[in-house]
């Protein structure tokens, strides 16, 4: 057993873990409910390339600690420093995620907000519990769900990514599951149980056969998003620098705030 978690650090937002052939990417930055800002998307591309660099690890689990998988954006960061790099760290972090030459498992036990959707398309796996919920909540808040549309639209139909991209409406597990963008909608009691399944059998796969396998399902996505990250990167960028923007995303700061006293 190989254990990345030792030497924690306390501003460590994401921590590895190697344990049979297992490698566990844990998202956990509870303040911000892990918004993806430049810091905890610059330690999940590190750990996610570590884990890849292992010679025991045949598959890689992505799951969050605390309640929320991810609440999209860092919006503060946004607000104070821009996303010009940050929107560039978004498509990076999916083509790691679609790249890598092991399968990623997605285990969603809590929602999931606009940018961590990407997270979950880019997955090869994802197995979410029957109580999260999803949404593209971008354009409530003058934005696009640019970046992420790389791996998304790759999933879901062209009319499922209408609705949800246009009504921006939360919606369940079972939903999701129907529209392409989780493998499995599972009781919330039977989660451990059905991880354990994939995981059992993605383990049996050996180094080459999963990572040429991976190679030929994911050629044509690599190719989009090599063609048009760039693109879709400045338009987001573009967004959040947008008056209309940064006016939404104060009101929903300060509303946070207030609902948290």
């Amino acid at each position: 057993m190989s254990d990345q978690s030792e030497g924690r650090r306390a501003d460590d937002l994401v921590h590895l873990e190697v344990d049979d052939a297992v490698a566990t990417v844990t998202l956990d930055s509870p303040a911000n409910r892990n918004a993806l800002g430049s810091a905890l998307i610059g330690q999940l591309r590190a750990a996610l390339h570590t884990a890849a660099g292992e010679d025991s690890v045949r598959v890689i689990l992505l799951r969050s600690a605390g309640p929320v998988f991810c609440s999209g954006a860092d919006m503060r960061e946004a607000v104070e420093v821009g996303m010009q790099a940050v929107a560039r760290d978004m498509v990076a972090v999916q083509r790691t995620i679609v790249a890598l030459p092991r399968p990623v498992v997605v285990r969603l036990d809590g929602p999931v907000r606009a940018g961590g959707l990407g997270l979950v398309a880019a997955a090869d796996v994802v197995l979410a519990a029957d109580t999260v919920t999803f949404a593209f909540t971008e354009v409530r808040l003058g934005l696009a769900a640019a970046t992420i549309s790389l791996t998304c639209l790759d999933r879901m139909s062209e009319r499922a990514a209408s609705w949800r991209f246009l009504g921006g409406e939360p919606f369940d597990a079972a939903e999701a599951e129907r529209v392409g963008l989780v493998t499995r909608a599972v009781p919330a009691a039977g989660m451990d149980a059905a991880v354990a399944d994939v995981l059992t059998a993605l383990r049996q796969g050996t180094p080459q056969g999963l990572g040429e396998t991976k190679a030929v399902l994911n050629a044509e996505l690599l190719a989009r998003m090599d063609a048009q990250g760039e693109r879709l990167a400045e338009l987001s960028a573009r967004l959040f620098a947008s008056d209309e923007s940064r006016a939404a995303m104060r009101t929903f700061l300060d509303r946070r705030g207030h609902s948290s006293r």
